[in-house]
């Protein structure tokens, strides 16, 4: 029986693109998802929060943008970037490849596809700035 620790050791080895951080990044992003659902809004996500224990890949890709933007600010997608992280399909491959090793699951539903051109990374990372008026 494989140990989940092996099992993340030979990823890493087998699909060397992501680092270890990419992967730990993904599990709590799940966690930021959870404890922040009502600030994660994408589709028909259910509003009750007993039903969002499972989110779609569209929903996860969201909670990711928040928490690297929350964790890192202006440098988030250059942390994710140096994770090997540039797209939102690379969540997908992560999410996928935890899934492979028994680290995630999905429902008969969900599709690797749910993660693919969720948003541009050089437009979701950007700063927005907000002009203050000399009355404020």
């Amino acid at each position: 029986m494989t140990s989940p620790l092996q099992a993340m050791r030979k990823l890493l080895k087998d699909d060397p693109r992501f680092k270890l951080e990419a992967y730990q990044f993904i599990r709590e992003s799940l966690q930021y998802a959870h404890e922040h659902a009502d600030q994660i809004r994408i589709g028909d996500m259910p509003t009750d929060a007993d039903d969002v224990r499972h989110l779609t890949g569209q929903q996860l890709c969201e909670a990711c943008r928040l928490y690297s933007l929350e964790q890192y600010g202006y440098l988030a997608k250059i942390v994710l970037n140096s994770w090997g992280v540039h797209t939102t399909s690379d969540l997908g491959e992560v999410v996928y490849n935890l899934i492979r090793i028994e680290q995630m699951r999905k429902s008969d539903t969900d599709r690797r596809e749910d993660f693919d051109d969720v948003y541009d990374f050089d437009e979701a990372f950007q700063p927005v700035f907000e002009l203050a008026s000399s009355e404020e």
